[in-house]
């Protein structure tokens, strides 16, 4: 039985991980821990899991396999570290820290202790992007050099609380909501270095659109991202990404389950979708296994790093910043 504990649940993602306990008979939710008890009991009551307000006292007392990190943004980075040191790995919500220094932390744990730490990607695993995966690597798009992606969403403000809109505790615009994308666009042009910029547009102390852009070798990715999704819209976010290549075009509409293919051979048409997989169900399937995980831990912390950097260029006037895979501070 794999014991998963939660470690932060101000945010409604750590939904992804009961979600697996009640699908699986493999898992057990053991422990919950939040600064505000209430919230901490609300998720900890359904699984009669034992609750905290201090993650280091759950780590002493739970001793749990697999963490769940789902907290103030801010806070995740300390958790995240704490979690690794007492032998759990870890799955966590976006973004997994605010800070590059977290980060850091976060890869040196990982040396030191040899625990997995995975961020929950969770469009990987959308039936648009396997499908588009499989595009991909077939190699009816060509050599693709143009990604570009939308990813709009709504604020809801009444809904968010204070610490939301607090900058260092919520590490701001691009950190949050670049990742997916980002993360995605690798996957597809297998990009290993160049440059990273931002840019952010709005109110300067807390802007609601912004764009991330990757520059390599033969590669330009650009992921917009806001907090401007109309509220009359019947989607939270209409997210969407297109693929350029030299053979064809990709379409990748997330919102609307349908990706859209043209190549030099074919007219624009559907394509059909395989079943996608929920946020959490493979990597906690792999963690309960043993097995190895298929969105890695050096994934996590460059997809992370990248949205870090692209945040840090944002607010020091855009400038380009360098990033590789083989930064000495990966694990």
């Amino acid at each position: 039985m794999t014991r998963i504990a939660i470690a932060g649940a101000a945010h409604p993602h750590v939904a992804y991980a009961t979600t697996e306990v009640d699908e699986r008979d493999d898992v057990q939710l053991v422990a919950v821990s939040d600064p505000d008890r209430t919230t901490a009991e609300r998720w900890a009551t359904p699984y009669e899991a034992k609750v905290f307000t201090d993650h280091r006292q759950l780590l002493d007392e739970a001793r749990p396999d697999v963490v769940m990190v789902a907290g103030i943004y801010s806070d995740r980075g300390q958790v995240v570290v704490d979690a690794l040191d007492a032998g759990a790995h870890v799955i966590a919500d976006k973004p997994l820290c605010t800070t590059l220094a977290d980060l850091d932390a976060i890869a040196a744990a990982v040396r030191r202790t040899g625990r997995h730490v995975t961020v929950l990607l969770e469009k990987r695993y959308y039936p648009v992007t396997l499908a588009a995966l499989e595009i991909v690597r077939s190699g009816q798009l060509g050599t693709i050099h143009g990604v570009t992606s939308s990813g709009p969403h709504k604020l809801n403000r009444p809904t968010r609380p204070a610490w939301f809109f607090d900058r260092a505790r919520y590490g701001g615009l691009l950190n949050d909501l670049s990742v997916h994308d980002l993360d995605a666009a690798l996957l597809f042009t297998g990009l290993t270095g160049g440059t990273v910029s931002g840019s952010l547009a709005g109110d300067p102390a807390w802007p609601r659109y912004g764009a991330a852009t990757l520059s390599g070798p033969g590669v330009l990715i650009t992921a917009g991202v806001d907090w401007l999704t109309p509220a009359g819209s019947p989607v939270h976010g209409d997210y969407r990404m297109k693929l350029v290549g030299t053979e064809g075009t990709a379409e990748l509409l997330w919102a609307r389950n349908r990706l859209k293919l043209t190549t030099t051979d074919l007219a624009p048409h559907d394509v059909p979708l395989p079943k996608g997989f929920r946020a959490a169900e493979l990597p906690i399937q792999t963690l309960a296994e043993g097995n190895e995980l298929d969105i890695t831990t050096a994934q996590s912390l460059l997809v992370t790093r990248l949205a870090l950097l692209a945040q840090q260029s944002a607010e020091s006037d855009c400038i380009p910043l360098p990033w590789a895979t083989d930064d000495p501070n990966r694990p």
